[in-house]
């Protein structure tokens, strides 16, 4: 199950940390985009995850290359008490083994509770635990417009999509109080439930960058109205939001909208042109299934339409005249 060019290298984990030569039991627990294998694995009958990258200092992509980041941020969430335990590191190896976290459904009432005060304590971290810099907004720029220049979906879908995104950018300036180390990846297979604490892991996606990010990411899955965003910037930031701040994540939400529009139509339509839509999923019930489980984005064709329904979302918002006064009111300030 290991793969043959990893096993000298995991036996030397399990010597370390455990002085054993194998596990008890190994069950295969990969999945999603990542290129590592991830692995439960029992010693004397405790459960413990055992990652392996493959394919160490090959081409770019999760789960490949240089880990040395990916374990520095692992270990900062992991003392700060919002990741799992690490146990071993072996950045030239590719391997680690951590706590296994039995995870189950987390309410979305739950994670509107426990959620902020997370991210507040990742926030808290140092921002640049390696050399690692990466000019997370102006990636977001690029993919956007070469996803407009593509042509990929039809542009009866797309119409003012690019002009929309560019005077939300605009607005948006960088305020380098907002720059902490952000997770940028928290999807809900990356946060466990073990039915009293939230726990962050996959942290290779992890570098210094705006806190709104992390806290749009959260709040696609969680939020569904006025009252709920309020209350949740409250937790975060520790007393009201205001206007400026509400009106900050506002538009950092549009911005991801459309950046996961692009990205996920360059993931999942492979460069070709893509059929116009059949039908308009509603934005909090697609979120709400994929919370649960019942859709499966390692699937080509729900990428795509997973990027509809941000582009749905995006378009509809950055028309609103919420989004006209966020953006006067965060120019105002720039």
């Amino acid at each position: 199950m290991i793969p043959e060019e990893r096993r000298d290298a995991v036996a030397r984990a399990l010597r370390e940390v455990f002085d054993v030569e194998q596990a008890d039991d190994i069950r295969n627990t990969t999945g999603g985009l990542s290129k590592a294998r991830v692995f439960k694995i029992v010693v004397r009958e405790r459960p413990y995850l055992l990652r392996v990258v493959v394919q160490n200092g090959g081409p770019a992509g999760p789960g490949t290359g240089d880990q040395t980041h990916h374990f520095a941020c692992m270990k900062l969430a992991a003392d700060a008490g919002v990741g799992p335990k690490v146990w071993y590191t072996n950045a030239e190896d590719g391997v680690s083994i951590t706590d296994f976290v039995p995870s189950r459904f987390l309410p979305r009432s739950t994670a509107l509770e426990l959620l902020p005060a997370v991210l507040r304590k990742v926030h808290t971290l140092p921002a640049y635990p390696t050399a690692r810099i990466v000019k997370y907004r102006e990636l977001m720029d690029q993919m956007v417009r070469r996803f407009h220049a593509a042509g990929w979906l039809p542009a009866s879908e797309t119409a003012d999509l690019l002009e929309l995104y560019e005077g939300v950018s605009a607005a948006y300036s960088q305020n380098e109080s907002d720059m902490v180390l952000c997770h940028n990846d928290l999807r809900p297979e990356n946060i466990l439930f073990d039915g009293e604490r939230a726990w962050l892991v996959d942290w290779e996606a992890a570098f210094a960058n705006d806190r709104y990010l992390d806290l749009a990411i959260v709040a696609n899955f969680v939020i569904n109205n006025d009252q709920e965003e309020e209350a949740y910037l409250r937790e975060y930031f520790g007393e009201a939001a205001g206007a400026y701040r509400r009106a900050r994540f506002y538009l950092m939400r549009q911005l991801l909208h459309v950046f996961c529009t692009a990205f996920l139509i360059q993931i999942g339509a492979k460069g070709k042109p893509v059929a116009p839509a059949t039908g308009n999923p509603d934005f909090r019930e697609y979120h709400d299934r994929i919370r649960a489980g019942e859709i499966d984005l390692g699937d080509d064709e729900r990428k795509i339409e997973y990027a509809r329904v941000h582009l749905n979302q995006a378009l509809l918002n950055m028309r609103s005249e919420r989004c006209r006064e966020a953006i006067t009111i965060v120019s105002a300030k720039s």
